[in-house]
C-alpha cells in the first residue's frame, strides 16, 4: 500500500478512472481540475510550480484514494480512508512537499490537521462549505426583470473585473484569474443575466466530466444583490448544465453565508456533505 504522486496528469487519469466515476460526486473538484490541466497544461491555475496528482493502491491493486494539487492554491481531497489520507500526510512530510493547507470532506481534512499537528505543524480552519447537487430546478416566482445570455467577447473587460472582486470575497489569491475569466467566456461556460442590457450577475459551469458538472463562481456586484439576479444566473448554468448532459448538478456554498445556502435550496439544490479548508502551518 502505497502514495503514487507524479506530475503527469494522463497516468493520474489512468490509474484513478474506476475510483473517480465511482463517485463523481464527491470526486467533482479532482475530475474538473484534472481535466483543465490537461487540456490546458500544468501551470493552468498560475502557480510557479507545475500541477501534482496522487492516488494510493490498496494491497489488491485497487485506488482508495487520490488527490490534486495546482499550487498556489491547496491540494483537494476525494474520499479516503482516515488512515490512507494520514500516510498522506506523512508522505509529504518526508519528501519537503510544499502544502500550504487542504480542502475536501469535513471530517477528512480534520484527520489531515491532527497528522500535520502530530508531525510538528499546526492548521487552521480557512473555510466551511457544503456541496449541494441539484433535485428538481425551481426557479424563482416571480422571476425577476431580465433575461440570460452567454458571455461573449465584448464582456471580458467586465467578466475580468467581477472574477477578480469574487477571488478578493472569497479570500483567495488572484492567481490567473483574467486567464480564468476568459477561459471561460471562450469556451461558452458563462451566463450573464442581463438588465435592460446591461449585465447585473453571473454564474459560471464546468464542463460535464463523468456525468456530472459544477455552478461556479455565482457573483453579483455588492450593489445589485436582494434582488434575485444570482438566482436566475444559477438557474441559467443549472439549465446549461443539463442541456449538455450532466446526470449531476453540482455546486458549493460557503457556510458562513446563510443568504446563498438558503437560495441555492430554494432553487432545488439539495446537500450532500461539508466540505472544510484548512491553512497549514509549520
Amino acid at each position: 500500500m502505497v502514495w503514487e504522486i507524479t506530475h503527469d496528469v494522463d497516468a493520474f487519469f489512468s490509474a484513478t478512472d474506476a475510483y473517480l466515476t465511482a463517485d463523481p460526486v464527491r470526486n467533482t473538484v479532482l475530475l474538473t481540475v484534472a481535466d483543465t490541466v490537461r487540456s490546458r497544461g500544468p501551470y493552468a491555475y498560475g502557480g510557479d510550480l507545475p500541477a501534482r496528482f496522487g492516488w494510493w493502491r490498496a494491497q489488491d491493486g485497487a485506488v482508495e484514494g487520490a488527490y490534486v494539487h495546482t499550487p498556489p492554491y491547496r491540494p483537494t481531497l476525494g474520499p479516503m480512508a482516515e488512515e490512507t489520507a494520514r500516510a498522506l500526510v506523512r508522505k509529504w512530510r518526508a519528501s519537503g512537499a510544499a502544502v500550504p493547507g487542504v480542502s475536501g470532506g469535513a471530517a477528512l481534512v480534520r484527520v489531515v490537521g491532527g497528522e500535520w499537528a502530530a508531525t510538528g505543524g499546526g492548521w487552521t480552519v480557512f473555510r466551511d462549505q457544503r456541496l449541494f447537487r441539484l433535485g428538481e430546478l425551481t426557479p424563482p416566482q416571480p422571476e425577476p426583470p431580465g433575461s440570460a445570455r452567454l458571455a461573449d467577447a465584448a464582456d471580458v473587460p467586465l467578466v475580468v473585473r467581477w472574477f477578480e472582486d469574487f477571488s478578493e470575497a472569497i479570500g483567495e489569491g488572484s492567481g490567473n484569474v483574467p486567464t480564468q475569466a476568459q477561459n471561460r467566456v471562450a469556451t461558452g461556460r458563462l451566463v450573464l443575466w442581463v438588465l435592460d442590457g446591461t449585465p447585473v450577475s453571473m454564474a459560471g459551469f464546468s464542463p460535464v466530466i463523468a456525468g456530472q458538472g459544477r455552478v461556479a463562481p455565482v457573483y453579483t456586484p455588492a450593489e445589485l444583490r436582494g434582488r434575485g439576479y444570482a438566482g436566475m444566473a444559477t438557474v441559467a448554468a443549472s439549465r446549461a448544465l443539463i442541456a449538455a448532459g450532466a446526470e449531476e448538478v453540482l455546486l458549493y456554498t460557503d457556510l458562513s453565508n446563510p443568504t446563498s445556502n438558503a437560495l441555492y435550496q430554494r432553487l432545488g439544490y439539495r446537500p450532500v456533505e461539508d466540505v472544510t479548508v484548512l491553512d497549514l502551518h509549520d
